[in-house]
């Protein structure tokens, strides 16, 4: 039998030590794992969220980019072709024209023989056609100037410029500058109308029977007016001014040149 106050089992048994601890304390979750993982989440949550950030940037990046490099490739692609280079003749060009070469004399056979007015062989034999088929239609078509050698250009411009007080850019709008006529090439010819001369190498030879045949009938022969109204060289409305354009070589000179579309000129 136990003695009175001690009990059956010795006190300081390992199997007691629970019940050393109070009950409050047993029954309370430990705290300090929370404060240890507080700070790891924090970390591990940023770190993804910067992640995601990173990631939709760069699919925003890949969204956009792509269009702005398609939309300016075709630019580049596009706009060389009809932009004119350098090196032609828009560089050559002087106050509005363009310059041409002077047609070798053994190109050269007369159209006028009283007047000693001259084209290129090719040029000349449609014109004495045109001149022929106008004549059976009544009407006289004659010749007033053909080719003109630089110099004989450069005594038309500069000379008739002092002579009427003009400054370049006026005298071009009128006549152009030596080395840049049309006259040079051969192909070109002023036209005037037989039965009324005084409308020669003037803007109202649009009223004669002349002028209106050339519009009707100068495209068979390979002719087409130079100067309209409101052209892109900015010369004046020249209805005279006639060039030839029926074969290859005479094509070429001019479309090639009438091309590159040079800025209009202020007189």
């Amino acid at each position: 039998m136990n003695k009175a106050g001690f009990s059956g089992r010795p006190q300081n048994s390992s199997n007691d030590l629970g019940d050393d601890i109070p009950v409050a304390v047993r029954d309370t979750p430990d705290a300090t794992p929370k404060i240890w993982l507080q700070p790891r989440i924090i970390l591990i949550g940023g770190f993804a969220g910067f992640v995601l950030l990173a990631l939709i940037s760069g699919l925003l990046f890949f969204v956009t980019a792509p269009k702005k490099t398609v939309d300016s490739q075709p630019l580049a692609a596009t706009s060389a072709p009809t932009t004119p280079t350098v090196s032609n003749n828009s560089s050559d060009t002087v106050l509005g024209h363009f310059p041409y070469p002077e047609a070798p004399e053994s190109e050269l056979v007369t159209i006028s023989a009283n007047r000693g007015i001259r084209m290129r062989k090719a040029a000349a034999q449609k014109f004495e056609e045109m001149v022929a088929a106008a004549q059976s239609s009544g009407v006289i078509l004659v010749p007033i100037s053909g080719f003109r050698s630089v110099k004989d250009q450069e005594q038309l411009f500069f000379g008739v410029s002092a002579q009427r007080n003009q400054t370049p850019a006026e005298r071009a709008a009128l006549s152009a500058p030596p080395g840049h006529s049309e006259h040079h090439t051969g192909y070109a010819v002023d036209v005037g109308d037989g039965a009324v001369p005084a409308t020669n190498l003037q803007t109202n030879f649009d009223n004669t029977k002349a002028y209106r045949w050339l519009q009707t009938n100068a495209a068979r022969f390979g002719f087409e007016m130079s100067f309209p109204k409101d052209n892109v060289q900015g010369v004046s409305y020249e209805p005279w001014h006639w060039r030839f354009v029926g074969d290859r070589n005479s094509l070429e000179m001019f479309y090639k040149a009438r091309n590159l579309k040079p800025a209009k000129i202020s007189p």
